[in-house]
């Protein structure tokens, strides 16, 4: 039984199915839906959906991308560092709710079973775990499998209540109309306290935008609340015409605060498992949630295929993603301050050095994330 129809949890449904298991999906909404919104599926996440069949419906929706462009915040180039010339095979921009398609697809293809308002709001953990839904029932499974995200009820079964670290900062999204004429790259546009991130999706008729800003005031961690769109342009009006254009297409933004979590201690306990933002939250700065989430669904779909015990092969599970994820989720929590410096002078001798890392050395600046985008679970554990 998983709950969560999003992305780990739909995948880890489609992967056990076609290995026979017997698979349900306790979802809350009334359909299987996401927001508006992109994301960026680095090689290290396309290899699991081509392992189970998905990279062509993938490929149909998403775009593939060339390159990523550091840019700063007038409108200078920093460094770009060009894809197509690393052999890096399936790095995609995609609609969130396109991949969500392509999954629950996927998943009711491989025999699993969606079951929508099915709100949980009770795990226990035990032989026979139980779940307690908000209509009364009560349902029993082998497993229970949380996927059920950032404030996930089967990982406060197994961990108790935690308290998420506010980082003061906070972040907005959008999706805008395009021309279809945005060459295929992530721009990063970088300023004082804040950076921009923008790419193309679904044939380029779209454009996705991210930005974030260092702000002391509190905003509730949620992707549902909306903003005004002017207070965004407000936060970045002096940034470059480029950057002005794009939010001058906002017609609706969300607005979220940026908290930092830490990786579960207990992964696994009395027949219930976590995988995705339920084990490991993460800030966005690195791109891998969705990435983190597709991995998680192939291994542990693969331990479960073994012939030991439940507890001895979610053990298995823990052990083969905890080091790793907490590894990305560090990375990321580090990673925003090199966008966001403010010191005019530190500024421009850290994007002189990347200009300079990006021309004498591009293979070396680009190889510097290969732990991540190279990394193929799909392989067994002593090949990848």
């Amino acid at each position: 039984m998983v709950i969560g129809a999003g992305i780990g949890g739909l995948t880890v449904a489609r992967a056990l199915a076609l290995r026979g298991a017997d698979v349900t999906v306790l979802e809350q909404a009334p359909e299987i839906t996401e927001v508006g919104a992109g994301l960026q599926v680095s090689p290290n996440g396309a290899v699991v959906l081509r392992a189970l069949g998905l990279e062509a419906a993938l490929s149909a929706r998403a775009l593939e991308a060339q390159a990523v462009s550091l840019r700063d915040y007038g409108g200078a180039p920093v460094v770009r560092i060009d894809l197509t010339q690393l052999d890096m095979r399936g790095y995609y921009f995609v609609h969130r709710a396109d991949l969500i398609d392509i999954l629950a697809d996927g998943a009711r293809d491989a025999g699993a079973r969606l079951r929508l308002l099915q709100k949980v709001v009770g795990v226990t953990p035990g032989d026979r775990p139980r779940v307690d839904l908000a209509n009364g029932a009560s349902l029993t499974a082998d497993l229970v499998i949380g996927a059920d995200g950032l404030k996930s009820t089967a990982r406060a079964a197994l961990n108790g209540a935690a308290a998420p670290f506010f980082t003061r900062q906070i972040a907005w999204r959008a999706v805008v109309p395009d021309d279809g004429a945005s060459p295929l790259e992530a721009q990063v546009f970088m300023g004082p306290h804040r950076h921009l991130v923008s790419y193309p999706l679904r044939d380029g008729r779209q454009r996705n935008i991210v930005a974030v800003q260092e702000r002391a005031a509190w905003a509730a961690e949620s992707w549902s609340q909306e903003d005004d769109p002017m207070a965004l342009r407000a936060a970045f009006g002096d940034f470059c015409p480029e950057v002005q254009d794009f939010l001058g297409r906002i017609e609706k933004v969300h607005l979220w605060g940026l908290f930092r979590h830490p990786v579960a201690e207990a992964w696994h306990g009395g027949g219930v498992a976590l995988m995705g933002d339920a084990a490991h939250p993460t800030l966005p700065f690195m791109a891998q949630g969705a990435c983190m989430a597709l991995e998680d669904a192939w291994v542990l779909a693969d331990e479960l295929d073994g012939t030991d015990t439940l507890d001895a092969l979610l053990a298995r599970y823990q052990s083969r993603r905890r080091d790793r994820t907490q590894r990305i989720v560090n990375a990321a929590n580090g990673n925003a301050w090199k966008y966001h410096l403010s010191f005019g002078p530190l500024r421009w001798a850290a994007h002189t050095a990347m200009r300079l890392g990006g021309t004498l050395a591009p293979e070396k600046m680009a190889r510097q994330f290969d732990w991540i985008y190279a990394h193929d679970v799909t392989h067994p554990p002593d090949i990848g």
